[in-house]
């Protein structure tokens, strides 16, 4: 059989330079759109069974944060359920994936992909449960829905939104986790149905996620650099979205993302916002102490330097939300890699812990959801 890569399907993205057999594949990234970002790869090698294959991606260098590659390994699945590590290394700008396919077909990721066609079957899934609805906010660039789903009759406010940044597909596992939770009918669920109105909001970017974007929608718009003034010729997918948020308030928000170059699970907070308060302060760290102590997976120690007072920057969400409703407003990252305190050295970071570690955040919003009025 013919040695083949393709990317031509849902959040594919890759670009064939040279095909010379199995020790001589090269490939390169493309960018975003309109826009300079690229990261995310996501292909299917064909032909290979058996083959030992040496895959290098040329480009890596120019990426968006080549600082990412080091220590990085690709992900690799042949039923595109389960994904496990590949051999991966990285020099001179280039990146190089070492796989012997069991089968006629392989996929290779940044990380393990997260299709549109899951988040309609989420949407419709979750849907279905008791005392769940589900709507569409407005619409993506290119006609998209951006779902949310609602449920809970408590009196504080909770707004979970992720993939503002499409190739951070953990996210929207993140995600998964954190409905399946919230719908599963067991002790945690019924307490913060009862304390909280959840309003979560899987996919911000569907269009960037179907193009195989690393951090923009389809006109190029990084999306989390528009929560100041968004618009409906760049960004109507925060316009939505921010709409909804001024009509029901925010006591809770989480922005999920992913980080391409730090092994660690974390939160990015407000500091430096022109309002901010002692209270916010006070929840914003019992919030990330508590996370710590009840995921092994989370820690406080290494995160994103803190805004100097009154510098924060107010096009981002989370800033944003922290400054407009006087909120505890979280971004959550985790890792493209692995987390460096409990390593996997067979899958790395993965959509199982993505899940997981959504549960304890939930957890942990159950302690403090008292103190957050």
């Amino acid at each position: 059989m013919t040695i083949a890569v393709s990317a031509a399907f849902d959040s594919g993205n890759i670009d064939v330079l040279r095909i010379a057999g199995p020790g001589a594949i090269e490939l390169a990234i493309r960018k975003d759109a309109h826009s300079e970002f690229y990261q995310w790869f996501h292909f299917r090698l064909t032909g290979a069974r058996g083959q030992a294959c040496a895959i290098r991606i040329t480009n890596c260098g120019g990426s968006a944060y080549p600082g990412g590659w080091t220590d990085y390994r690709a992900v690799v699945s042949d039923d595109r359920q389960s994904w496990t590590r590949a051999p991966t290394s990285y020099e001179d700008g280039v990146l190089t994936i070492r796989v012997t396919p069991r089968g006629d077909s392989l996929w290779i990721a940044y990380f393990a992909p997260y299709s549109m066609e899951r988040h309609h079957d989420l949407i419709a899934r979750i849907g279905q449960r008791e005392g769940v609805t589900t709507d569409v906010l407005g619409t993506s660039i290119e006609g998209q829905p951006i779902d949310r789903v609602r449920l809970g009759t408590g009196p504080r406010i909770v707004w979970l939104y992720g993939r503002q940044h499409p190739g951070e597909s953990m996210a929207e596992w993140w995600m998964e986790g954190a409905l399946e939770a919230l719908t599963s009918g067991d002790d945690l669920s019924v307490a913060l149905r009862k304390a909280c109105s959840f309003h979560i909001v899987p996919n911000m970017n569907p269009d960037g996620s179907c193009r195989g974007h690393l951090r923009t929608n389809a006109v190029g718009t990084n999306l989390n650099r528009e929560w100041a003034a968004p618009s409906a010729e760049r960004s109507p997918e925060v316009l939505c979205t921010l709409a909804a948020m001024d009509a029901t308030g925010v006591d809770f928000a989480m922005d999920v993302h992913g980080d391409e170059a730090l092994p660690h699970n974390f939160i990015a907070g407000f500091e430096g916002i022109p309002s901010i308060t002692d209270r916010q302060m006070g929840l914003l760290t019992e919030y990330k102490e508590t996370l710590a102590r009840l995921s092994p997976d989370f820690q406080t120690r290494i995160g994103y330097p803190a805004s100097a007072p009154g510098k924060a920057n107010l096009t981002m969400s989370t800033n944003q939300l922290a400054e407009r409703f006087g909120s505890l407003a979280t971004t959550l990252e985790m890792p493209f890699k692995d987390v460096a305190e409990n390593p996997d050295a067979q899958a790395g970071w993965s959509p199982e812990r993505s899940k997981v570690l959504a549960r304890d955040c939930l957890r942990a919003l159950l302690e403090v959801v008292e103190r957050l009025r």
